[in-house]
């Protein structure tokens, strides 16, 4: 059975994640993760620590007026005090210039949890890689 609640849990986390992206809820998003996070895959270079990311997010969604993560059915392994998951994501970003274009994500997040008995959901992100597959930019 704690296998199971586990596994919701993370999924969980993952949901917050797209939803505090969406709605903008940067407090929320930040109680996600460990202080020393490792995020990969979305610049050139690695980022490392949770304020790094955080400023590099804050600058990203100064280029959107509105975006939604849409998160498909994730794999998900369980090994006592980690977690990793594996989900795929279309993510629609409407771009503020040029007014009305869209870019469109299709990619893969590989995230890495460790148990956090005092986090909202019980988990916290201390790697998480975004792996793209293809996106498109439209008018």
């Amino acid at each position: 059975m704690q296998r199971l609640l586990d596994r919701q849990a993370v999924a969980d986390v993952l949901s917050t994640y797209a939803a505090s992206i969406d709605e903008r809820d940067m407090p929320r998003y930040r109680a996600l993760f460990e202080e020393s996070v490792e995020v990969v895959g979305f610049g050139p270079e690695p980022l490392h620590g949770l304020e790094a990311w955080l400023d590099f997010v804050h600058a990203q969604l100064e280029r959107f007026r509105s975006t939604q993560h849409m998160l498909g059915p994730q794999l998900t392994e369980i090994r006592g005090d980690r977690a990793r998951a594996r989900t795929d994501l279309q993510a629609t970003h409407r771009m503020q210039q040029p007014k009305g274009e869209l870019f469109i994500l299709w990619a893969t997040y590989q995230t890495d949890l460790l148990r956090s008995p005092g986090a909202e959901h019980g988990w916290k992100i201390v790697r998480h890689e975004l792996i793209p597959r293809a996106s498109q930019t439209t008018r």
